[in-house]
């Protein structure tokens, strides 16, 4: 034998010896995510883009009725839309294509009901087209929302639109570079336009569609899309529209059990644990009250405290964060929208600002085989292709995380390697303080992320320990974080018995007020419970974090005089009792008069005893669906019940689309009897609503 080929011999037996004494991965374990669905949870955080004939309609489901001739936005910018999203932190846009009223966001071959017959560039724009090359442009991925289900359509509900609607999804995933996600709605069938026959019609959502030709489509065209409904196949909706998952929440569902519009639809928030599909949860939820713009949900912009919980709630419990910009009749994302979108980035950034995980020393109770490629300081590698493992059999084991010198924690960031599935069903978060272990929290499920929040505690060590698991645990990253406590402007009210109360959403903020117009400082009043304000006063107040020395705008409020003793004498119709609502100083809650009335409705209010008048002021109902509020109004004044004024008539302004309190001025009048008559109302007839009812006696 020559030298040349024993030394090759030699090599060989060494590679062989080598590979031999190389410890194996861990066993995948149960339904896998497909490289599309691995390349999608990486994502985590997109936009929704409700924008068709409903923004112009007012609506929020179309009949299909319709005309064209109705969408003309004045100043339509996608490139704006995608701007926003990219400036709040978003890796993506989904459009709404089409809704359920048919009409069409691209010049569809399949339809007339369609921008092609629009006035908006007269006939000739495409705004699947326009946001596809916006996208591209901010290095956005691009998605499109296609309803099965189609008003307009005449032959809905016959197999002639299925191969329509088949046509409408080739178009929109041929035409437009690349698609991220294919979103189908769940709502199917009901009443319509259906070319003029306006009539009911049914299907059975399981077949009708033929979704397996549908998935078939998809594949072929854009093999690397995702598509979601309630059954997936890759993407499963979380069971509300409020953007949260259950604490609990597995990637996992018995698949075959779900179908779009599953009657079992809250199993999605959770998950199942024995589920033989990998199917994760996407959180859909709108910044307003509504998916299609509605001015008077102006003033109804989700808080910067409720974003940032939805965020937790959906990105921090193993859920994508799909989250609605409902764009205007402009064409544009409002700018009170876009105000709170980079609020909420801005406060992410700082959450998240730096990872204290990284660089510390790492312990663990079992490494699989002592192998560098499991061991536990994989964890906080930044490498999310390595991982701790323990051996085969070890299913609960402790990992041990520890600080140079005792550190501030209040976040920690957890991922499971979900290439091996997802494993861990308890785990408990503890920190060392002063030598001893403290437990900071205990829950269930990890999967591709979790993010858990609490008390800032300083801390020397840092212990995860894995209660239980399916098989060996194989944790690929844990991150800790010390986020800067949620400055925002306090949000103060009155209750009908005069106590002021203010409240802020970190328990760590200050709030700091002042009762004689001066401006608050931190030598003011300092908030600790509710006051009584008991005659009309301005309340001047701010909020304060004592660790950083820095405080919000200044803010103030004004209350006049408290509502204890004022009773509802009379309404025209309705229930007295349930009319205490409007003088409940809760603008949450209304009262309204009876169905169906044809004629002027009024309230009658006694004040306890006389007041010199100065104004009134009236709050439409908040509610989603309003009715019946005051546009047009009379008020009058008695000392008695009996001898009445009439001291202001009028319209209040731009009410419907901008439900804020009214406040309107009058001569000074002195009475104790108040009476608000809604002469002109929203609705079909005189049914009057009420959120709250007031009086002005000094400003």
């Amino acid at each position: 034998m020559g030298m040349v080929k024993f030394r090759i011999l030699v090599l060989l037996l060494l590679v062989s010896m080598q590979a031999c004494d190389e410890i194996e991965s861990p066993k995948p374990l149960g339904p896998l995510p497909s490289e599309r669905q691995l390349a999608w949870q990486e994502l985590e955080y997109y936009a929704f883009i409700h924008f068709n004939m409903n923004t112009f309609t007012n609506r929020e489901w179309g009949t299909g009725g319709e005309k064209p001739e109705q969408f003309n936005p004045s100043e339509l910018d996608a490139g704006q839309w995608a701007k926003v999203a990219k400036e709040a932190g978003m890796k993506g846009i989904i459009l709404t294509a089409k809704h359920h009223d048919g009409f069409c966001l691209w010049p569809s071959k399949t339809t007339e009901h369609s921008v092609k017959h629009s006035p908006w560039k007269n006939g000739k724009g495409d705004v699947v087209k326009e946001l596809s090359q916006a996208c591209k442009q901010y290095g956005l991925k691009f998605g499109v929302y296609l309803s099965p289900w189609d008003r307009n359509h005449k032959d809905y509900g016959q197999a002639s639109y299925v191969d329509d609607f088949h046509e409408q999804l080739r178009e929109l995933l041929s035409n437009y570079g690349e698609i991220f996600e294919v979103w189908f709605d769940g709502a199917n069938g009901g009443s319509g336009y259906y070319g003029g026959a306006e009539e009911t019609r049914t299907i059975d959502n399981k077949t009708y569609y033929e979704w397996g030709k549908t998935i078939d489509i998809v594949r072929k065209l854009q093999p690397n899309a995702v598509i979601f409904s309630d059954a997936g196949p890759d993407v499963r909706w979380v069971g509300n529209e409020e953007g949260w998952a259950d604490e609990t929440n597995w990637s996992l569902m018995r698949r075959k059990e779900i179908y779009p519009g599953w009657p079992r639809y809250m199993e999605l928030r959770s998950g199942h644990e024995d589920g033989t599909h990998w199917l994760p949860a996407e959180a859909d939820v709108s910044i307003r009250p509504g998916w299609y713009y509605h001015p008077d949900e102006d003033h109804q912009v989700k808080t910067l405290s409720h974003l940032i919980d939805i965020y937790y709630h959906s990105v921090g419990r193993n859920s994508s964060l799909l989250l609605n910009l409902p764009v205007d009749k402009r064409g544009l994302v409002h700018e009170k929208d876009v105000e709170r979108l980079m609020a909420l980035r801005r406060q992410l950034d700082m959450d998240f600002e730096k990872d204290l995980a990284q660089g510390l020393k790492t312990e663990a109770t079992d490494e699989r085989g002592n192998d560098d490629h499991f061991m536990a300081s994989n964890v906080n590698d930044s490498n999310p292709e390595t991982y701790w493992a323990t051996n085969d059999g070890v299913t609960s084991a402790s990992l041990i995380m520890e600080f140079d010198e005792p550190t501030s924690v209040n976040r920690i960031l957890l991922q499971e390697y979900i290439p091996l599935g997802q494993r861990i069903e308890n785990f408990i978060i503890s920190a060392q303080v002063d030598g001893k272990w403290r437990e900071i929290d205990g829950q269930t499920t990890i999967g591709y992320k979790r993010i858990l929040r609490f008390k800032a505690i300083k801390a020397e060590k840092i212990k995860v320990q894995v209660m239980a698991a399916k098989g060996p645990i194989a944790l690929s990253n844990i991150e800790l974080y010390k986020a800067p406590k949620l400055l925002t402007v306090p949000v103060i009210e009155r209750n009908r018995d005069g106590f002021v109360s203010m409240s802020v959403p970190d328990p760590g903020i200050e709030v700091y007020y002042t009762l004689d117009g001066s401006i608050p400082t931190t030598s003011s009043l300092k908030y600790e419970k509710p006051f009584k304000v008991n005659e009309p006063k301005t309340v001047t107040y701010m909020a304060y974090d004592p660790e950083t020395k820095t405080s919000t705008e200044i803010a103030s409020k004004y209350f006049d005089i408290p509502k204890t003793q004022w009773e509802i004498v009379h309404t025209t119709t309705g229930n007295m009792i349930e009319a205490k609502k409007l003088i409940d100083d809760d603008p949450n809650t209304f009262w309204a008069t009876e169905k169906g009335v044809t004629t002027i409705q009024e309230v009658i209010i006694d004040l306890g005893k006389p007041h010199n008048l100065k104004g009134f002021t009236y709050m439409p109902m908040q509610d989603r669906y309003p009715f019946g509020v005051i546009t047009n109004y009379e008020f009058y004044v008695s000392p008695d019940n009996r001898r009445w004024k009439r001291v202001v008539r009028g319209e209040f302004d731009n009410i419907v689309n901008n439900r804020i309190e009214q406040r309107i001025p009058f001569s000074p009048t002195r009475g104790r009897y108040i009476k608000l008559r809604g002469i002109k109302v929203t609705g079909e007839d005189y049914r009057t609503s009420f959120g709250e009812v007031g009086v002005v006696t000094q400003k």
